[in-house]
């Protein structure tokens, strides 16, 4: 690739990602300012990732409009560690999120999730009482189990319903237990329950309590992070498949420019 090529290549590219690292700033901003604590605690990563993205950026447009090799080398060294650290990081999603799919139960078309079906960092990080506690005041907070009785005015619609896997593993007990439903999100716990199951006893109908402490609420979070985690993991291919291909181009432009250094 030629030198002129190359070099106008790295500057674009890098112009392109400066204006999104800001956007990306912008959002983390904004989120920080308009969400509760439970999102908030995502924004501090969503600025750090558009700071970040706007250094590279600044070091590789510099080099390539200087053409400076030593400004090139820094970029193509942090760019390396990026490639590599994408790499590992999606390679263990997909580790991570090989096990773990719902179970159906006759008569209810959404699924169930049984905890001990996920991989055993989902297990560590779900059951550490600490992290277990910030999540469930969150799940309390978004009041998606309150919105089950609005939205599903029959045991019928909530039979057919296509249930989140939060909704179905925290909202409700699990169908083991056989509690009748009197509606959306209150049963009947009158009913003596044959099962053995800790869940059938953890259940309650306050809105505070559910079935946020029972393990089909946990693994409810889990097959949604799992679901999360997979989509991060292919977009994170398709990005390391992108940052590979300026890589090459920083390659050919640091090499270029320690020619055109190196001219008389």
């Amino acid at each position: 690739m030629g030198m002129g090529t190359s070099t106008f290549v790295i500057r674009w590219v890098n112009l392109l990602t400066m204006l999104l690292a800001v956007a990306v700033i912008i959002f983390g901003v904004w989120m920080s300012t308009h969400n509760d604590g439970c999102r908030r605690s995502l924004t501090f990563p969503v600025i750090a990732l558009g700071g970040f993205i706007f250094l590279i950026s600044i070091i590789g447009f510099l080099g390539a409009c200087k053409r400076s090799v030593a400004l090139l080398w820094i970029y193509l060294v942090v760019l390396l560690i990026v490639l590599i650290a994408i790499l590992v990081f999606t390679v263990l999603a997909f580790i991570v999120t090989n096990n773990g799919s719902g179970h159906t139960n006759p008569g209810l078309r959404y699924k169930e999730y049984k905890l001990n079906d996920y991989s055993s960092w989902f297990l560590k990080q779900l059951n550490n009482t600490n992290n277990w506690n910030r999540l469930k005041s969150c799940l309390v907070k978004s009041e998606q189990c309150r919105k089950l009785s609005k939205r599903y005015k029959t045991i019928k619609q909530l039979k057919s319903a296509e249930l989140t896997p939060i909704e179905a593993g925290c909202c409700r007990p699990p169908s083991e237990c056989g509690y009748p439903a009197v509606n959306a999100s209150y049963y009947d716990l009158s009913f003596h329950s044959i099962s053995s199951y800790k869940d059938c006893k953890l259940y309650k109908n306050l809105r505070t309590i559910k079935c946020y402490n029972c393990d089909s609420c946990k693994a409810g979070v889990a097959q949604y992070m799992k679901t999360e985690w997979r989509l991060v993991a292919i977009f994170n291919v398709v990005l390391f498949v992108v940052l590979s291909m300026v890589y090459f181009v920083g390659c050919c432009a640091r090499r270029n420019a320690a020619s055109y250094r190196s001219k008389p």
